[in-house]
């Protein structure tokens, strides 16, 4: 999250995949760190086709976030594992990278799932 976005921009026209962590690594749970969002909205200002993944606190609540500001590719620990319904967690911020971070209309979003089906 400190590393500032510049650092990763000179080398963008070299790699697949921009990785921005929106938690200190090392430990699961954590909150999602907002500010980081800048930094993918930066990326995917420059680099309209490179996949950005984000990884930390990505959860329902903090995808939406993600995904608007050009994150199509997500990490998700917590939000999945420690959810009550973890195929519908799953679903959930499915349905949002492939809304926002994929451009994607209503109709042609996965379905909503749940572990009880």
């Amino acid at each position: 999250p400190d590393t500032p976005v510049e650092a990763m921009l000179k080398y963008a026209d070299q790699i697949d995949v921009a990785l921005i962590m929106t938690v200190y690594p090392g430990k699961g749970g954590q909150s999602f760190i907002e500010h980081c969002m800048s930094k993918v909205r930066a990326i995917r200002a420059a680099y309209p086709n490179l996949d950005i993944e984000v990884d930390g606190g990505v959860k329902p609540q903090t995808i939406d976030m993600a995904a608007e500001a050009g994150a199509n590719l997500i990490v998700s620990g917590s939000g999945v594992y420690k959810a009550k319904d973890m195929a519908e967690n799953i679903s959930i911020m499915q349905r949002s990278v492939e809304k926002f971070g994929n451009g994607k209309i209503d109709d042609e979003l996965t379905p909503i799932r749940s572990d009880k089906e």
